[in-house]
């Protein structure tokens, strides 16, 4: 996958992990330090940025992860549930961004709304490993899989937007959440 410029120089300013530890190992708390430290970092890039589009949280083992990702599309917000699970493999093997409200949308994703990596994101994860964490997936796996899908979702009906326009520059979240249309 090719990257742009503004994706490669993201990537670069995330720390990047030296614990190969999963959720079994004892090292886990150790490399859970290193996660927490790269996505504090790449969520404060983002912020100096303005270019915030996630907000995760875990429980408190840090094996699972809630939150919200949003994509701007033509001054629209569109907002999608995220969660996803620390494999018992990984490092080795690639955490699963899941965005269930897509599910079956598109063909694009696997069955619970599972985006597909495996192409383009999961050969660069292999080569990285253990250098890449939850932080370098987001930048290099959702964050371009929802720049090339959601638009071709709008566009194809499939996503729609609620409200009209985001809010002024007031410094205020844009009050708007993306939500699904029923396809016939």
């Amino acid at each position: 996958m090719l990257y742009d410029e503004k994706t490669k120089a993201a990537v670069q300013k995330i720390p990047l992990l030296s614990v190969k530890a999963g959720p079994r190992d004892e090292e886990w708390a150790e490399r859970l330090k290193e996660e927490l430290t790269a996505l504090i970092r790449y969520v404060q890039n983002n912020k100096e940025n303005d270019s915030d589009w996630f907000q995760i949280l875990s429980n408190e083992d840090g094996t699972k992860w809630t939150g919200t990702c949003w994509y701007i599309h033509n001054f629209l917000k569109y907002e999608f549930k995220l969660q996803f699970e620390i494999p018992a493999g990984y490092p080795a093997v690639p955490i699963e961004l899941e965005l269930p409200e897509l599910d079956g949308k598109t063909p694009k994703m696997y069955r619970g709304g599972k985006i597909c990596l495996d192409i383009h994101f999961a050969p660069l994860w292999r080569t990285n490993v253990p250098k890449f964490g939850i932080a370098h997936a987001l930048s290099l796996a959702l964050g371009p899989w929802l720049a090339a899908e959601i638009p071709y979702l709008i566009e194809a009906g499939v996503v729609t937007q609620k409200t009209s326009a985001l809010a002024p520059a007031s410094g205020s979240e844009p009050p708007a959440e993306g939500r699904m249309a029923r396809r016939s």
